[in-house]
């Protein structure tokens, strides 16, 4: 159980800026056990998201939108945000293989950044602003997020690493099957009260499918920054999936 509690303040450090001072001790167990908490992370992300939509309804739409937005980037530090911008200057430079490693650990931020970074938060806004319109139910913004975070998980265990090195490596190492079953568990417990839940799950597991593809062709493998792209990739598809299901009356 002390294990269980110190992945869970692992998980909520690493992948939240929550803050949480406290130590915890980094070792097989604790590291499985946040693997295994990514998912409930991403549950607790999205009950505040929740708690703003439901209290935040006397505000016009497009202001909601923007706060939820807004709030989405800051309980992430926007984190998974530079992964997508050093993705994309990387896929960008239309470089050879080598070079365009180096440009995904180059700290500066290219043109290609920047626009990758403004479309998705502009398709992201727009989509939130279609579903508050639409009245969504508030259990949508607690699955989504959680999602996101399972598929993580997924291309974790399932994709090939470019290198056996780094974050990516590290958190691999232990990572089984039976923690990804694990990791589903939270989200099954709430897909009753998602309309399309499941429907949700297949779209979020064809993302993968073509995510994963293209980024080993691309990369010949993944890394922690693709693997956090994969997050934001994997919201913004599920927002589109859940406004597409709403739009063709299956939700």
């Amino acid at each position: 159980m002390k294990e269980a509690l110190y992945g869970l303040i692992l998980a909520l450090q690493f992948l939240t800026r929550i803050p949480l001072p406290i130590a915890c001790p980094w070792h097989a167990g604790t590291c499985r056990w946040a693997l295994r908490c990514y998912p409930l992370v991403g549950l607790l992300i999205g009950a505040v998201l929740a708690g703003l939509a439901v209290f935040g309804q006397a505000l016009p739409t497009p202001l909601l939108a923007l706060a939820l937005l807004s709030l989405w980037v800051a309980l992430s530090g926007g984190l998974h945000l530079d992964g997508v911008m050093d993705l994309a200057d990387a896929l960008g430079s239309n470089a050879p293989l080598e070079r365009r490693w180096a440009i995904m650990k180059d700290s500066q931020v290219g043109s290609f950044a920047i626009l990758a970074l403004v479309f998705l938060l502009a398709w992201k806004g727009v989509l939130l602003w279609a579903l508050l319109e639409a009245g969504v139910s508030p259990w949508l913004w607690v699955a989504l997020p959680a999602l996101a975070r399972f598929g993580a998980l997924v291309l974790l265990r399932l994709a090939p690493l470019a290198r056996r090195e780094g974050l990516a490596w590290t958190w691999r190492q232990h990572l089984e099957y039976r923690d990804l079953a694990l990791s589903l568990l939270p989200l099954v417990a709430i897909f009753g009260f998602v309309p399309g839940g499941v429907w949700l799950l297949g779209l979020l597991l064809i993302f993968l499918c073509l995510y994963g593809l293209f980024m080993v062709r691309a990369f010949s493998g993944i890394n922690g920054d693709i693997a956090g792209a994969a997050i934001e990739g994997g919201e913004l598809w599920l927002l589109l999936g859940a406004w597409s299901l709403w739009w063709f009356g299956m939700a």
